[in-house]
């Protein structure tokens, strides 16, 4: 994939999980600057979602680690866990105390 699809398609899945996020109507915090979306949930622990311009890839921090996503068949996917992104998402707020954005 060039670099130009490769920012279109992670601006396009930031733009989504930031969406899905303010839906929740939770008290959590947005930041989204320099290729980095941060979550700082109401416990002050954060997620945080990266793109890795290198490695075409999305990075996400959470407190149960960090996991590298390719992109692959039209989707995000974790080569760690098997979990696509959404799923991924879903798992590491649950487990951080607030609702899954993709639920």
């Amino acid at each position: 994939m060039d670099d130009a699809t490769f920012h279109g398609l992670v601006d396009e899945q930031f733009m989504d999980v930031e969406d899905r996020v303010d839906e929740l109507d939770l008290d959590i915090d947005i930041d989204s600057s320099g290729g980095v979306l941060t979550f700082t949930l109401m416990d002050s622990s954060s997620i945080i979602l990266s793109r890795q311009f290198g490695s075409h890839e999305i990075w996400v921090a959470a407190k149960s680690g960090g996991f590298h996503l390719g992109h692959d068949a039209g989707s995000w996917h974790c080569e760690s866990t098997g979990e696509q992104l959404q799923q991924l998402l879903n798992r590491v707020f649950t487990e951080q105390g607030a609702a899954p954005p993709f639920s």
